[in-house]
């Protein structure tokens, strides 16, 4: 530790600390490439990264004709996702709206549909769905299932005055999607941010010949290491702060937990990416190279991280997998301090990781360095 403070003091270290921010910052090009994309992306991923089903097609073919098809129907129509409702005379029609994907899914009701329901049984309607939209096409099932299931309890109602089930949605009520997704996104662009800036450096260095200049100056490793570090730090820290600005006071995203648990977990997220970015910039000998190594690490990261789907649903080695990523632990740690007011005990216990991580990454990192440099 006392060798690290007396590191941090050390003038030469500052010198080299300033080289790589003006480096970084000094062209106003390089100055908008490192801030303006994320940023960018936030607000452009922020709705179109969205599981949820809006301006959806739905095709009926309605054999019925009776009341509780057209109520079927007129509810259908009525819903928030549905852009249009065609309706079709026969099976041909509807399976020519489904392979011209004009629809996402039909409903089909038989002619004893209305009947039925009127003598107290389950009215049948079948769903055809889109297979070549799987996702799409089974959250769009879930929204025309809960619009049945309100038909039928509209029917129970008229005989036996009985009320549906009420389902209540803990920590995201109206199921808003942006809640989930706008912390999240906040975790995968300051992860890309911070392994892209320090995957460059030493590349860089290389490609314009600064690198032979660290070989006869009498920096140490661990001021070129602690040098490459802090620029990469502070500028995915102010990102990250950005970020969670825009979060809370544009997209109304309610922060409940505490952002001083938040804070700390951020940095330690942030030196935990970039000993990844140094690992693959020592071994780079172009900035190309780095970049490839940048998104050849990023991209399965982000899909084993849990954001497109639950860790708990990979397979298990994938699962042993996902433990040893970064952002694995970082989008619980800020998805749960947005929504759900995570208690400090369950930070801690995704944070521990984090500096397990940022500790191995950065020792390999100063050994990968040092080899370049011998």
């Amino acid at each position: 530790m006392r060798r690290w403070l007396n590191t941090l003091v050390n003038a030469r270290l500052r010198a080299q600390i300033v080289k790589e921010l003006l480096s970084l910052l000094r062209d106003p090009r390089s100055r908008l490439v490192v801030f303006a994309p994320p940023l960018m992306q936030l607000l452009v991923f922020t709705f179109a990264a969205t599981l949820e089903v809006r301006n959806a097609g739905i095709a009926v073919y309605d054999r019925d004709a009776g009341r509780w098809s057209h109520e079927l129907t007129a509810r259908v129509a009525a819903a928030d996702f549905v852009k249009q409702v065609y309706t079709v005379r026969s099976r041909d029609a509807l399976r020519e709206l489904i392979d011209r994907r004009k629809v996402i899914a039909g409903l089909d009701m038989g002619p004893d549909f209305s009947r039925a329901i009127a003598a107290g049984d389950t009215g049948i309607a079948q769903v055809i769905v889109d297979g070549r939209r799987s996702n799409a096409g089974q959250i769009t099932v879930g929204y025309l299932n809960a619009i049945a299931a309100g038909v039928g309890a509209d029917a129970g109602r008229d005989r036996r005055n009985t009320d549906p089930v009420v389902i209540r949605h803990w920590f995201n009520p109206n199921l808003i999607y942006r809640w989930f997704v706008v912390p999240a996104l906040t975790g995968i662009l300051v992860f890309f941010n911070a392994l892209l800036i320090t995957a460059l450096s030493i590349a860089r260095e290389r490609e314009l010949g600064t690198f032979d200049q660290l070989l006869v100056s009498p920096t140490t490793t661990l001021e070129i290491i602690v040098a490459k570090i802090m620029p990469a730090l502070g500028i995915a820290t102010v990102l990250g702060l950005l970020m969670i600005a825009l979060a809370v006071f544009v997209f109304h995203v309610p922060l409940a937990g505490s952002f001083l648990l938040l804070l700390p977990s951020l940095l330690l997220f942030i030196l935990s990416v970039v000993g990844i970015g140094l690992m693959i910039s020592s071994v780079s000998a172009t900035q190309q190279q780095a970049i490839l190594g940048a998104f050849a690490v990023g991209v399965p990261s982000v899909l084993l991280s849990g954001f497109a789907t639950p860790v708990e649903n990979m397979p298990q080695v994938l699962q042993w997998a996902a433990q040893l990523i970064p952002l694995t632990h970082f989008l619980v740690i800020v998805e749960g301090t947005f929504l759900k007011a995570m208690p400090a005990a369950d930070i801690i216990a995704n944070t521990w990781p984090l500096a397990v991580i940022a500790l191995v990454t950065l020792t390999l990192a100063t050994r990968f360095v040092r080899s370049r440099l011998q």
